[in-house]
């Protein structure tokens, strides 16, 4: 009985075969091989280069900020599954990570297509301005 009230709040005091055991699995440490990291630090530097040369050769317009965007997407998406560990993670969190802006490029999309709509309702109705 003494043993029931030894912490004080009538409960059995744990011992150490009582204890719930961890499974072994458990405490493994993944460790992704350096080349790994290098080869995506080469492609971030090549992408980087890509980057500047558009504007070393001056290109214009569309295609410009086409490019642009291509690369900074693909360098967002290197250093997010890699650095980030994006891409071992489960698949949920991904997609809690890349359905948003996924989301948000839609609704831009949506918007760039509303625009000359909205322009022209604003001209019959309120004029052309001052």
């Amino acid at each position: 009985m003494a043993e029931a009230t030894a912490n004080g709040l009538g409960q059995h005091a744990l011992h150490a075969h009582d204890a719930p055991v961890a499974p072994a699995h458990a405490e493994v440490h993944q460790e992704h091989p350096i080349k790994l990291y290098l080869v995506v630090w080469a492609w971030l530097f090549i992408l980087s280069t890509c980057s500047y040369l558009v504007d070393y050769f001056g290109l214009h317009g569309y295609l410009r900020w086409s490019l642009i965007l291509i690369f900074m997407i693909l360098k967002a998406g290197l250093i997010v599954a890699v650095f980030m560990h994006m891409a071992w993670e489960r698949l949920a969190l991904a997609y809690a990570i890349i359905l948003p802006p996924i989301l948000v490029l839609v609704f831009v999309a949506m918007m760039l297509f509303e625009a000359d709509y909205t322009l022209l309702t604003r001209m019959t109705f309120f004029g052309a301005g001052p």
